[in-house]
């Protein structure tokens, strides 16, 4: 192995990864696996773990928990370190979108959207830096989203909680940096996925998306595999408090 691709090796690292189970989740667990890293994956749904545990190479665990409820959180914790130990690197691509309009947001669709977008990011994470502290070294990565910039319609929750993401992260990596600990957030365009199916399903507005970016088109499941190695590897040592969007310029226009 030469020095550049060492540089993006995840062998013997141990990563966790929550809403494994479909979309970006499940790539983002299935990337980390094949560069090496044993993976804990965990998402409310087992059958669709499983599934995922079936189709993908590498070392993986399936953890089954709905990490929206907080003072579940220790617990969960606690499973993601059982079978192959405290992990180094921490995904947190699990999510949910409402699309409530602004005049029709729910208390009940508004908790919960806070507490798995925002709040579950910041108190698993909590649960696992201690271990990161004492190796010295450790990546957490957030998911940013169009809306951590944009105001998109039916989006006032979700946009809410992604705006807040960039700054949680800022603040993550301001208080665990020192500790070895690198804090990122990636920001996906427009990709198909289960959270995206509304947006797909009209072929007009996939369109009208894909024009907007600078490529000229929406994003493949693979255009998330670069970036993501990047920030949980030794390539991003001395990257901290940044969200890197992988939108194809969708924001630079």
């Amino acid at each position: 192995m030469d020095d550049h691709t060492a540089l993006f090796d995840l062998t013997g690292r141990v990563a966790c990864v929550t809403g494994a189970s479909s979309g970006l989740g499940r790539r983002a667990a299935t990337v980390l696996a094949e560069a090496g890293a044993a993976v804990v994956g965990v998402a409310r749904r087992a059958e669709g773990l499983g599934d995922w545990q079936s189709k993908c190479s590498g070392e993986t665990h399936a953890v089954a928990a709905d990490v929206s409820e907080r003072a579940s959180l220790a617990n969960v914790a606690e499973m993601v370190a059982a079978p192959f130990g405290a992990p180094d690197i921490v995904v947190h691509a699990a999510g949910i979108n409402t699309r409530e309009a602004a005049d029709d947001v729910t208390d009940k669709g508004w908790d919960a959207t806070l507490d798995l977008n925002l709040s579950t990011p910041f108190f698993l994470s909590q649960h696992l830096v201690g271990d990161m502290k004492v190796k010295g070294w450790g990546r957490i990565v957030n998911f940013a989203s169009l809306q951590t910039t944009r105001a998109f319609p039916g989006g006032i929750a979700y946009g809410a909680t992604k705006a807040a993401i960039g700054q949680l992260t800022r603040a993550m990596a301001e208080a665990w940096s020192c500790d070895g600990i690198n804090v990122n957030a990636i920001g996906p365009g427009f990709f198909e996925t289960e959270l995206t199916a509304a947006v797909f399903s009209d072929p007009d507005r996939a369109a009208r998306n894909a024009a907007q970016t600078c490529i000229g088109r929406n994003g493949r499941m693979d255009d998330l595999d670069g970036p993501l190695l990047f920030l949980c590897s030794p390539a991003s040592d001395y990257v901290t408090g940044q969200v890197l969007m992988v939108d194809g310029g969708f924001t630079a226009k």
